[in-house]
């Protein structure tokens, strides 16, 4: 709470006689008692107004369902919550005109004016892409979080269409005045500063969450997030722009050790709820808790988060503007901090191809809303043309027979690895092969370090095209991110920071 002290002080001796005014030391201090109870009253109403001020920037979420299945797609309100901490970010965030997520959701006021935007992609979304969404129904929690309002209005969720606009699914009105918005105070944990460069509003404020950390292993937690948020500052754009980032964290303690892993008869019930396997895919980590790392989270001023899960298995995953994860003890935890972080971050795809994932091709090709990806190879319709290398051919040659026939034999001993359960130093050992053999095959390649369209991206080897040959969102070679990413990143950095 913001206190300010007003120091009045009454010199002791009558001032000159004025007319009309006291005449004696009883009568001026008398005369005196209305000014001062004036005074008293101006500032009681400044405190009311710097209290009601406060409540105005505190931070809001709604807490909600999706349903999804077989001739089924349903929302639903669950409650809405006043989080114990101010709003985060810079007012001028508030408002993201860009088209970005598969889904938006939009606040909008008594005058039909959006008083705020976001696009994300919620676990929902990625779903209904899985052969399971065909069989069966399914729930997920999810949530939006924003500024405190003072007025009715209604909260909006869309879904992107195929054209590439949105459609309304989903209306919920809120009124402030409401009795049952849950102004309770969750379970309080405390937050770690690791790095803070100013003010959460004037900077990227990002969150390292822990879980399956138990109570003694919360230090290895503190000094982890330390290395992986450096390791974070070592590539660009975030190496130029350190200081525009606040980085927390919070490690809510675990009854045991690790989180859970069913495809290796590993379960555990943590404070967060990260797991591998999700949708079927042994190296995703995901939470559907919603609930719970909200309430936790809470405690820390954020717009990102990352949840770092105990445990040396290779795994992450990344969901835009909801949450990245990253096995904080694996070999290539720095590679997963970062690759994953650019999914959550700035909504960049995955620029592969050769490896499984649980998502089923689309029926229609249609332009992807990433940055990074395409499906045209129309100069004049590429999203990156005005980057692209002079002279360069369209699409752009590399040596994909070559790549394609090595990650053919590369994921068939990656899947037996995991089929016969081997220690996970022997998958850091083929990691390590596959980043040598194709550090030397793309040494080679004529376009190597220009901008163009290299086709096989988006899980796809011959619909969509990425910018580079190599990128962190292709590969876990020792490469940058590719110039058309670090652009999408660096905007995303500006929106949320002030200099």
């Amino acid at each position: 709470m913001m206190l300010i002290v007003l120091n009045i002080s009454f010199v002791a001796r009558m001032p000159p006689r004025q007319r009309g005014g006291p005449t004696t030391v009883r009568e001026y201090k008398w005369a005196m008692r209305k000014p001062v109870r004036t005074v008293v009253l101006l500032c009681a109403v400044l405190f009311s107004s710097l209290a009601g001020a406060q409540t105005e920037r505190r931070t809001w979420r709604l807490d909600f369902y999706q349903t999804g299945g077989p001739a089924v797609e349903a929302y639903s309100f669950d409650r809405l919550v006043v989080e114990p901490l101010a709003w985060p970010d810079a007012p001028s965030a508030n408002v993201d005109a860009r088209l970005t997520g598969n889904y938006r959701f939009e606040i909008v006021d008594g005058a039909n004016r959006v008083i705020f935007a976001r696009g994300y992609d919620p676990a929902f979304a990625e779903w209904v892409t899985t052969a399971e969404s065909k069989k069966m129904r399914r729930t997920f929690q999810d949530s939006l979080r924003f500024p405190a309002l003072t007025a009715r209005a209604d909260v909006i969720l869309k879904k992107r269409t195929e054209e590439g606009g949105y459609k309304e699914v989903w209306r919920h009105p809120i009124d402030p005045a409401d009795p049952f918005i849950d102004r309770s105070t969750p379970e309080r944990h405390q937050v770690i500063q690791i790095e803070r460069h100013g003010e959460p509003p004037a900077k990227v404020d990002l969150l390292l969450l822990g879980d399956g950390y138990t109570a003694a292993e919360c230090a290895r937690f503190r000094t982890q997030a330390t290395r992986l948020s450096a390791s974070l500052f070592t590539v660009e754009p975030f190496r130029s722009r350190r200081n525009d980032f606040n980085v927390w964290g919070l490690c809510p303690p675990s009854e045991q050790s690790g989180v859970a892993s069913p495809s290796r008869g590993i379960y555990r019930r943590t404070p967060v709820g990260a797991a591998y396997d999700a949708f079927g895919s042994e190296r995703y980590i995901l939470t559907y808790e919603n609930r719970a790392w909200r309430d936790i989270a809470a405690w820390a001023p954020y717009e990102y988060v990352i949840i770092l899960t105990n445990g040396e298995t290779y795994g992450g995953g990344g969901l835009y503007n909801v949450y990245s994860t990253a096995a904080a003890g694996n070999d290539f935890a720095e590679y997963l901090f970062i690759h994953e972080f650019g999914h959550h971050f700035a909504g960049l795809a995955d620029e592969y191809y050769t490896s499984p994932v649980a998502y089923e091709p689309p029926a229609r090709i249609v332009e992807p809303w990433p940055a990074n990806v395409t499906a045209s190879a129309n100069r004049a319709r590429v999203k990156w043309r005005d980057l692209l290398t002079p002279g360069v051919p369209l699409p752009t040659p590399w040596p994909k027979q070559q790549f394609e026939a090595m990650q053919k034999e590369y994921q068939s001993t990656r899947a037996k690895l995991r089929a016969d359960k081997r220690p996970e130093s022997e998958m850091t050992q083929l990691f390590r092969r596959e980043i040598d053999i194709e550090m030397k095959l793309f040494a080679t390649a004529e376009h190597r370090g220009k901008v163009g369209l290299f086709q096989g991206a988006n899980y796809d080897a011959r619909a969509f095209y990425r910018p580079e040959i190599d990128c962190i969102m292709f590969s876990r070679n020792p490469v940058p991110f590719c110039r058309v990413c670090q652009r999408a990143l660096s905007q995303q950095i500006d929106r949320h920071s002030r200099r």
